[in-house]
Parts: structure tokens; sequence; C-alpha cells
């Protein structure tokens, strides 16, 4: 028996480390160039999206008293949440900003990226809204808006 490793014993052919080099090199340009570099880099801010379908979950309850409206914020910053409240819609915005710089090794800027995404839902009410009135608070990923109904004053018909 032979003490060589089976490597050795079939035709003494012996694998270079710089073989194994240059396939990683190989690889890593494969994946590092367009298109696949393009597509991987797409799939990427889709899962990276809070809202990849551009929406998000909005739910409206009425109350005795009040109209209850549930957004669905995952990940998002309250510094992100914008609210317009018209005469009787509410208008939720997600805005989205992301730079990206890479630099190489002597801080020579070379790419800049840019990203900007805004999700809006409008939702109408029966009700025309005193924004002076309207309560919002924003815990855990969930966005609540309070709005009161107000009544006017009854007033009885004379026989």
């Amino acid at each position: 028996m032979s003490s060589m490793p089976p490597s050795d014993q079939n035709n003494n052919k012996k694998v270079k480390p710089e073989q194994f080099r240059e396939f990683f090199r190989t690889m890593n340009d494969f994946f590092h160039e367009k298109p696949v570099k393009g597509f991987l880099q797409s799939i990427d801010e889709f899962f990276n999206s809070p809202f990849p379908t551009g929406a998000f979950p909005v739910e409206v309850q009425e109350a005795e008293d009040e109209y209850i409206i549930i957004a669905e914020l995952p990940g998002v910053k309250k510094e992100q949440i914008r609210l317009n409240i018209l005469p009787n819609h509410v208008s939720i915005s997600v805005e989205n900003n992301e730079m990206e710089t890479k630099e190489d090794l002597n801080n020579h800027f070379f790419q800049k990226r840019v990203s900007q995404q805004r999700h809006t839902r409008s939702i109408p009410l029966p009700i025309n809204i005193n924004e002076k009135m309207v309560r919002a608070s924003y815990r855990d990923g969930l966005l609540t808006i309070r709005i009161p109904q107000v009544r006017g004053k009854t007033i009885n018909i004379d026989d």
C-alpha cells in the first residue's frame, strides 16, 4: 500500500491553488457584472422594501362617536409618515429616501445611488373632518388615527 494521497496515485496530478483562485475570481465576476448584478439588486430591493406591492394595509372602524383608522406600517419610522387631512378624506403617505455611495480605497467617489419611494393611501369618510380634533399615534408599526364624529345640534320642530 502506498502512503501517497489518492490525487497523487492517479497519474501524479495535483490541483494547484491558482486554479481555485481563478475559478472563484470568475464566479465573483459573474455575480458582480450586469445583467446578473442588476437582477440580484432588484430582488434585494423588492424584499427590503416595506411595501413591495406599493400599498399598505389600512382598516377603518366606526365606533359610536369616532372613526378609527389603523394602518400597518412595519419597518417604517415615524419621521417617514405624513398625514394630510382634507374636508372628508385622510391621506397617509410613507416616504423612503435612501442614498448609497461607494468609494475606492483612496476615498475617491465612483458610484452614487439615490432611491426615493412614496406610497400613499387616501381614505374617504362620510363626514366633514375637523383637523383640530384629529389625533394620531404610532407604535410598534401601527399608525392609529382617531377622528371624532362631530354631531350638529338637534332642533326640535314645533307643532
